[in-house]
């Protein structure tokens, strides 16, 4: 079962009744003061907000390497509610608040945290393009103070495009749904070339329609109803990531198929998804937290790409949309939904 199965509580129930062994971070063996982890996301603090289920498999991910929070560690949780300047004055609050590491949930917030110091090691979990988008100097040598995770590799865009392709056949004319700042300028501009040039290798017609706020959503929709398309895929984004349960409202109302870019989106009721799993990226990332707590540089702690993504298909949107799964095609999805 995922992580982000459990209910909170439960998990709650489970930090504080565990025994485990209770690794001595240096700063606890320092006058015995709790190491401090500010834990900054650029989203919202209400579940099911995808954010908070990332920021608890995180947490998950510290309960395994033995820290419990109010035990051997403070957790001071801030949410920028999607709010671009209160994610840079959280950042700058944390940072001032002298905490021992930031861990920045996607790129906007490690942006944010390396903005506001260059001297509190900074865990980046789930980012796009770290090289690109500024957070590193390179994958295996961050340089900085900045080290984590990144969920984007090479060909996954095309790969994604070619998913919906194969899964709804005869599909010519997509809208593309895209966050313009999801990432730096740069990262942004690889994507859409990604987009492009798939759709045009493929065939395919293609639409692309920007949505810059959770605001804009509901516009964006009603573009992508107007434009008579035959599938809409959501690009990678954080804040899109957030607002999967309205964009699959929409797909569901307009009998329209939909392709994600993680398991939540099938798991609400879109048709399909590839991607990493984000919670268990995010529970694994911890580790770093716990390198840097025993002495070690973000620097010196290359940066890990994933090698594995998932396809995920929801079996009865695909029955209700009249999309007809293989069983040859089903050997090939790792988590088929009913």
């Amino acid at each position: 079962m995922h992580f982000n199965q459990l209910r909170r509580r439960e998990f709650i129930t489970l930090l504080g009744g565990a025994a485990v062994a209770w690794p001595l971070a240096a700063r606890a063996q320092q006058g015995g003061k709790l190491p401090r982890l500010g834990m900054l996301s650029p989203g919202r603090s209400e579940l099911p907000e995808p954010g908070v289920i990332m920021l608890d498999a995180f947490v998950q991910g510290l309960h395994e390497l033995g820290y419990a929070e109010g035990r051997n560690l403070i957790l001071e949780r801030r949410y920028a509610e999607w709010r671009p300047e209160r994610l840079r004055e959280l950042a700058a609050e944390l940072a001032g608040a002298g905490v021992d590491v930031i861990v920045a949930f996607a790129t906007p917030a490690a942006g944010a945290a390396k903005q506001a110091t260059s001297a509190i090691p900074i865990v980046a979990v789930a980012v796009g393009d770290p090289v690109a988008d500024g957070l590193v100097d390179s994958l295996a040598k961050p340089g900085g103070n900045v080290t984590g995770t990144s969920f984007l590799g090479p060909e996954l865009t095309a790969r994604r495009l070619q998913l919906f392709k194969d899964i709804v056949p005869g599909l010519s004319h997509v809208a593309a749904l895209w966050h313009p700042h999801a990432y730096s300028d740069r990262t942004m501009a690889t994507l859409l070339q990604d987009t492009r040039a798939a759709a045009q290798t493929l065939g395919m017609r293609l639409e692309l329609v920007p949505a810059d706020s959770p605001d804009e959503i509901d516009g964006a929709l009603t573009a992508v109803a107007s434009a008579r398309v035959q599938g809409l895929i959501v690009m990678p984004s954080p804040m899109l990531y957030a607002e999967y349960k309205r964009i699959v409202a929409f797909t569901a109302g307009s009998r329209l198929p939909g392709m994600g870019a993680a398991r939540e989106f099938p798991a609400l009721g879109g048709l399909a998804s590839y991607g990493v799993n984000l919670s268990d990226l995010s529970r694994q990332s911890a580790k770093y937290v716990d390198l840097i707590l025993k002495g070690a540089k973000p620097s010196a702690l290359p940066v890990e790409q994933p090698t594995k993504f998932e396809l995920v298909i929801n079996l009865q949107v695909a029955r209700d949309l009249g999309v007809t799964i293989t069983r040859e095609f089903q050997m090939l999805v790792d988590e088929v939904i009913e």
